[in-house]
């Protein structure tokens, strides 16, 4: 168990950062500092007062990012209750699902959510207030929340009759083994598990995140991963807020033409995104002006292709708002071509790998300490690990932690919890990797996704499909078995073939040659017998995973 505490964390940093910019909203252009801040959780608690929440209650929160979002977070922490945060992409039946589970007693949500909640089936959902104003929108008989909440400004005078200073900044002692934030998994079969996470889980993030200077005060960032998904939520506000930074949350989907606008705007210092956005950049602007022209020949001749990766580099930089010291990537594999350039860029771009059971960053590569090509980083300082391999370096095998980042396990739900967590507290990821002796870890695929080649080899369909995906034209794909023999099923960007002039009955004859460059790529056992056509994306969870289960 650390001796440092989250909640004395915040309780410092929202102090002396008191009068720095702590919370905007791209989207309303609401303005918070930390004082502001701090007394709108203030009044949150009077309001918990009220109701009779106690410490360990739960208390739902369903939207999207948004100023009120974070405050409704803090409030519920630095209190002493639990938050469940609920993914807004996920179905109404699975959000009741969720809040019935979790026992939540209130719910915090945009108004657009809750024609899809059944309260008469939540016996214990007591109260629900609105992200828009924090109105109360539904009361149980006998609550008087709606009451209270009209005059709150009234009761917050009267709890602080000489207003509200930086000394009134004060939260209850929460102690590190206390649970304090419930995070249920998007699955991808029946319903989500919910991960316990204890204070201490999260203050092990902020412990080994913070003296690395990616959030300190003054910087900035814009939030646009969905805030209830445990990488987004850490990284962008939990880290943000206990190192003094300045959060700016889009509040919309961030569609490229929209986050570029935003990031000319905020101007970043770092930026958390998945792979996808970067790639996406990389492939369409970036690629194309590299395998054409002068360019094409001027990156084959040493000294002047530096001088063209250093222009290249400052374009990007200048795309993602100028000030840009940091692309934190991670929530998936990064596409081993789009890396291989950054690197010849020397792109500030820190892969990380983590897992929502660990609160959830695992590793994280940094550039000024060295990088391993294809490696999801160095493995974190609070968090023991051991690959269950015979050769943890050559031969993959699952990757077992143990440590302070480690989940209490899934809410009422033992059985799953000791199929993950073994009697020596050592979580079975589910990841087969390799370890090398600087305990940089090396992804290669899911325990459960794992194939068996013709003569019992293990075949992995993720690297097999991370060089798909440098296929021009190639939108998603998979490597699925039929029949004993490895297919491509693929996805192709048919917007972008239309645009292209490229007649769509000659796009299986394009795939199926690819996929024959692909195979002198990889193993014999690992051979793919031919290509399938898509017409339409495959189905995802609401964290953007393909469900696997629905294809093979």
């Amino acid at each position: 168990m650390l001796k440092e505490n989250l909640i004395r964390i915040y309780e410092k940093s929202f102090r002396d950062n008191h009068a720095r910019m702590a919370l905007s909203d791209y989207l309303t252009k609401e303005n918070y500092s930390y004082m502001e801040m701090a007394q709108e959780i203030a009044k949150l608690h009077l309001l918990f007062e009220k109701y009779g929440v106690e410490a360990g209650d739960k208390v739902a929160l369903v939207g999207r990012n948004s100023v009120r979002w974070v405050i409704t977070y803090m409030a519920t922490i630095t209190y002493g209750a639990v938050i469940v945060p609920i993914l807004q992409d996920f179905r109404a039946e699975d959000m009741n699902h969720i809040i019935e589970h979790s026992e939540s007693k209130l719910i915090f949500l945009h108004d657009n959510y809750w024609n899809g909640i059944e309260q008469e089936k939540l016996p214990l959902l007591g109260a629900a207030f609105s992200l828009n104003d924090f109105s109360c929108i539904y009361e149980r008989e006998g609550s008087e929340c709606t009451e209270f909440q009209k005059e709150i400004e009234k009761h917050f005078a009267a709890r602080y009759p000489n207003g509200f200073g930086v000394e009134d900044i004060k939260y209850p002692e929460v102690p590190n083994d206390r649970l304090c934030l419930l995070n249920y998994t998007s699955g991808t079969t029946g319903f989500s598990k919910g991960v316990m996470l204890t204070v201490n889980n999260l203050t092990a993030q902020v412990v080994f995140m913070l003296p690395l200077k990616r959030h300190f005060p003054g910087s900035t960032t814009l939030s646009f991963l969905p805030l209830a998904h445990a990488y987004g939520c850490t990284v962008d506000m939990i880290l943000s807020l206990a190192g003094g930074a300045h959060v700016t949350v889009l509040g919309k989907i961030p569609s490229p033409k929209i986050l570029v606008e935003a990031l000319q705007a905020v101007k970043p210092v770092y930026i958390c995104s998945v792979p996808l956005i970067l790639e996406k950049v990389i492939k369409k602007q970036v690629f194309p002006k590299l395998e054409s022209g002068v360019l094409k020949y001027a990156v084959k001749i040493p000294g002047l292709n530096k001088i063209v990766y250093s222009s290249i580099r400052k374009k990007l930089i200048t795309t993602f708002g100028g000030n840009m010291k940091d692309f934190i990537v991670g929530g998936a594999a990064l596409d081993s071509a789009v890396e291989d350039l950054l690197s010849k860029m020397n792109f500030p771009c820190p892969v990380g790998y983590g897992m929502t059971e660990c609160a959830p960053l695992v590793s994280i590569t940094l550039w000024e300490y060295g990088t391993k090509k294809h490696s999801v980083g160095q493995l974190m300082s609070l968090l023991e690990a051991k690959v269950d391999s015979p050769d943890p370096k050559n031969i993959p095998g699952e990757l077992l932690l143990r440590g302070e980042c480690v989940m209490m396990g899934y809410y009422k739900n033992p059985e799953v919890t000791a199929e993950v967590i073994d009697e020596d507290g050592w979580l079975h990821t589910g990841d087969m990797v390799t370890m090398d002796e600087d305990n940089f870890i090396f992804i290669k695929g899911r325990c459960k996704t794992m194939l068996l080649g013709a003569n019992g080899q293990n075949v992995y369909p993720e690297e097999i499909e991370a060089k798909i995906s440098n296929i021009p034209y190639v939108l998603e794909n998979l490597v699925i078995e039929r029949d004993k023999k490895f297919y491509a099923l693929i996805v192709p960007d048919f917007e972008q073939l239309k645009h292209d002039g490229i007649p769509a009955e000659n796009v299986q004859g394009m795939m199926e040659s690819a996929i024959k460059e692909v195979n002198k790529q990889i193993h014999a056992y690992e051979q793919l017998a031919g290509v399938i056509l898509r017409e339409e994306e495959f189905e995802k969870t609401p964290k953007k995973s393909i469900k696997r289960f629905l294809y093979n």
